[in-house]
């Protein structure tokens, strides 16, 4: 049964914050709201985590896992940054985007995807996810709370709080609430692994993407 922790959505209480960021280097799995959904994750250096959450999300290897970074100098750290892709997300974080981008050595081979080397990574606008990431030092794995079920439809999509609180609660160590509903709709995924700069999904936000690529010519 996992342990709920209440946290003001703005303010969010740093002793609370400590104990969670604590859990989580010791491979905690947590339950948490982001700017878009609520999320599953966990420290992005802690292996054990990173397996529970794929296993829980039945994510195959193969597939990227998407990691939270404080800032655009953060992300430099995990992944290579073009000129032009740099302008581009200046603009656009923190927000509801997810940049595809080629992966340094710092981004552990469970995270990145295997055949092209890049990886999924986003700045967050949200005091709750930022406080995380300044308490932990670490980026933290994003990756939604949509489960599939056996006929591999998304029962959790939609789901009241209290239902997806229920539905993961003997699945994940932490429950984090600052009392806002669950999103519904995804981030906007941008690819910035080729030359030409492309909208891989459409999600929250990708209007204002749109224009921001024009600009960006």
């Amino acid at each position: 049964m996992a342990t709920l922790y209440s946290l003001h959505p703005q303010n969010p209480q740093q002793n609370r914050i400590d104990k969670i960021t604590e859990a989580l280097k010791k491979g905690a799995v947590m339950l948490y709201p982001t700017d878009t959904v609520y999320a599953i994750g966990c420290d992005l250096n802690v292996k054990s985590a990173l397996e529970r959450v794929r296993n829980i999300k039945q994510i195959s290897n193969d597939k990227p896992l998407t990691f939270l970074c404080p800032s655009l100098s953060n992300i430099s750290k995990y992944a290579w940054v073009t000129d032009r892709a740099y302008r581009i997300m200046k603009r656009l974080i923190p927000g509801p985007y997810t940049f595809l981008l080629p992966a340094t050595k710092l981004v552990p081979k469970l995270v990145m995807s295997p055949n092209r080397k890049t990886t999924g990574i986003r700045v967050p606008d949200r005091p709750i996810c930022q406080t995380l990431l300044q308490s932990l030092g670490n980026p933290i794995i994003s990756t939604s709370a949509h489960l599939l079920d056996e006929e591999g439809e998304f029962p959790t999509v939609g789901l009241e709080k209290p239902r997806l609180f229920d539905a993961l609660d003997k699945l994940v160590d932490i429950i984090i609430d600052d009392d806002s509903e669950p999103g519904f709709e995804v981030s906007t995924i941008l690819d910035f692994t080729t030359d030409e700069p492309s909208i891989v999904r459409k999600g929250l936000g990708w209007e204002e993407l749109q224009n921001w690529l024009v600009l960006a010519e």
